[in-house]
């Protein structure tokens, strides 16, 4: 095998990984594991399903105080698809995420997600590391009515969010 071709497997299976520590340190609400997952700039958007947009820093304050409200979940990675070039890349990634959310206004507990994760990523002395994150809504089922309810807020709650720090 010649050196380029053994090079590009391995940045193959380094972000790989990147994905699967993301799932895992998110699974284990081990929130100090994202250190190594994102670049300290990094913009991650979880609008798609709810969620907010913003600096890895937001974020990280963000998940525990969001994810506490889900009794478990797991988040599964596969069909792994990456352009890399040189010290960047692009990828996306999809993700089996049941959740167990409280139904609030009775009926199943129940939640379930499939998401893609449009993703860029950047080389550092440390590794591999994503610079930007961006879900993609694939599919939902038995969503409880608060949540359906809150994702429709989200978007309106940013765009006013963004117009005040524009002022």
């Amino acid at each position: 095998m010649n050196q380029n071709l053994l090079d590009t497997l391995q940045d193959r299976m380094d972000l790989e990984q990147l994905a699967i520590e993301y799932a895992n340190a998110i699974d284990q609400r081990s929130w100090d594991r994202l250190d190594q997952v994102f670049v300290a700039d990094a913009i991650i958007d979880y609008t798609a399903t709810g969620g907010i947009k913003g600096s890895y820093a937001e974020i990280k304050e963000w998940l525990p105080r969001t994810l506490k409200f889900f009794k478990s979940y797991m988040h599964l990675m596969g069909n792994f698809q990456f352009v890399i070039e040189g010290d960047t890349a692009t990828g996306q990634v999809s993700c089996f995420n049941p959740m167990l959310a409280p139904s609030l206004l009775g009926g199943t507990n129940t939640v379930m997600f499939g998401i893609w994760y449009h993703d860029t990523y950047i080389r550092t002395p440390e590794g591999w590391r994503i610079k930007t994150r961006r879900q993609q809504h694939s599919y939902s089922f038995n969503v409880p009515l608060w949540m359906r309810l809150a994702t429709k807020l989200v978007a309106p709650i940013e765009r006013f969010k963004q117009a005040r720090k524009r002022k």
